[in-house]
């Protein structure tokens, strides 16, 4: 029973949040009376005693008390004596680790939060170097159409901006305060709870006893963006697996970030990138188990509850790790543009450029316009070219109204520059969403505050 009930192995690293709580808790105390001057200064007192002991490693945690709430209001009494007993006057262990919770949880966005907002800025730098770099893009992981480097890297700077969003919009409903509700019904005493909402920088207090001490869904949503976050991370990921790899050989990572084989001397692994993409599955395992621990819970409190920490924290650290790895990857890597230009070759990557101009100069409807250019690709697989380096002649073969301005559209850089609308691939316009996401990046993060 012993050791199926204590937590203290996994809950000790909130003591921050406990002792902060404690102390809002005791000074609301004190302001309406309920206990004496004296004893919150005590309690101040000992409690700062134990942060101290905590951070210099002189605390001694106990799996007896189960808890870090238990263990540190046994310490506090060995301090203080008597006046410790006063501190748990109108609330509960329910309230107090709900209070907790979400205090880590806040400090937990906060943090990340910085960390997003520090691998997109490296992505929009990156990005910004790049808008002229001819990159061939994939769909299906097929040779599709020519695009910017910038653009490419510039997409994802795109999806961990949402994922900033998240945290932030996640932010919102985390910052409300459940201290006061007590163990499910509330407190007799006159308790102020704008105090402690005040005190503990919440936006609001919760609005209900019972929901207040059964609720986990500030962890799940978090956990939710965090999921999200990490498949993007992992897709990534991914894509710098193939492009350091010699097949596509777009990309180097240095020794920083690669590891080599234990027998093969030539070998450059990018385990970093490896790891990461695996790791995806701690986090998003973590959240579906604390789904399947909530999912059948009456209310209010039930000791289930207890196992939300551990894979919240599971969660957390691998996505902290993670952010900052990837961050760290993307600022080492060396791109190898020769061989990006030169994919850009391979594939007739401008073939959807030769559709558009049979419509815009010959009035083709577009369905026509595909039809014709797929047999122009035959032609040229059949000659073993690409659909850009066949001749007049042949192009008018297929389509005798084709003329020589056709070649002004068939290379890759005139592919690339072409896609001027809105979000397109064309130098200016990449330039544009750069310029205009690093303004989204700055107003986002100031709605995370001081904090960050």
């Amino acid at each position: 029973m012993s050791q199926i009930n204590a937590s203290i192995d996994i809950d000790k690293r909130m003591y921050l949040q406990d002792i902060s709580a404690s102390k809002a808790h005791a000074h609301m105390l004190c302001s309406v009376n309920i206990i004496s001057a004296a004893d919150a200064k005590a309690i101040n007192s000992g409690l700062d005693t134990i942060i101290n002991e905590i951070q210099s490693g002189n605390f001694k945690f106990s799996t007896e008390l189960e808890d870090i709430h238990m263990n540190v209001e046994a310490r506090l009494k060995e301090l203080i004596g008597e006046p410790a007993g006063r501190l748990h006057t109108a609330r509960s262990r329910n309230d107090q680790v709900a209070t907790d919770f979400r205090l880590w949880v806040r400090d937990c966005v906060d943090d990340q939060a910085s960390m997003l907002a520090q691998l997109i800025s490296v992505l929009l730098e990156r990005s910004k170097t790049e808008t002229k770099t001819l990159l061939p893009g994939f769909t299906h992981l097929q040779p599709a159409q020519p695009l910017s480097l910038g653009h490419h890297l510039h997409a994802y700077a795109s999806m961990f901006m949402r994922d900033l969003d998240r945290l932030a919009d996640a932010r919102k409903r985390i910052n409300q305060n459940p201290l006061g509700a007590a163990a499910l019904a509330g407190t007799p005493y006159p308790i102020d709870r704008q105090h402690t909402t005040s005190a503990l920088d919440f936006e609001k207090p919760t609005e209900n006893s019972l929901d207040s001490v059964s609720d986990r869904d500030f962890a799940l949503e978090y956990m939710s963006a965090a999921s999200i976050c990490a498949v993007h991370l992992s897709r990534l990921a991914e894509e710098l697996v193939i492009w350091t790899g010699p097949q596509f050989g777009f990309a180097t990572l240095s020794d920083s970030f690669s590891t080599g084989s234990s027998i093969m001397p030539q070998k450059r692994n990018p385990d970093a990138a490896e790891l990461l993409r695996a790791q995806v599955g701690k986090i998003a395992g973590s959240f579906q188990s604390l789904l399947m621990v909530m999912k059948g819970l009456p209310l209010a409190y039930s000791k289930d509850m207890q196992e939300d920490k551990a894979v919240t924290f599971t969660a957390a650290d691998t996505l902290s790790l993670g952010l900052q790895a990837m961050a760290g990857m993307l600022e080492d890597i060396a791109w190898n543009r020769e061989a990006m230009r030169s994919a850009c070759d391979r594939g007739h990557l401008t073939a959807t450029d030769l559709a558009d101009w049979l419509v815009r100069e010959l009035g083709m409807p577009f369905r026509e316009a595909h039809y014709v250019t797929g047999r122009l690709v035959r032609l040229a697989d059949e000659k073993g070219t690409q659909v850009s380096e066949l001749g007049l002649n042949e192009l008018q073969s297929v389509e005798k109204r084709i003329t020589h301005a056709i070649f002004d559209v068939l290379t890759p850089e005139a592919s690339m520059a072409s896609r001027k609308s809105f979000g397109g691939t064309a130098p200016e316009r990449v330039s544009e969403a750069i310029d205009r996401t690093r303004n989204q990046l700055l107003l986002t993060m100031k709605a995370f505050g001081s904090q960050t």
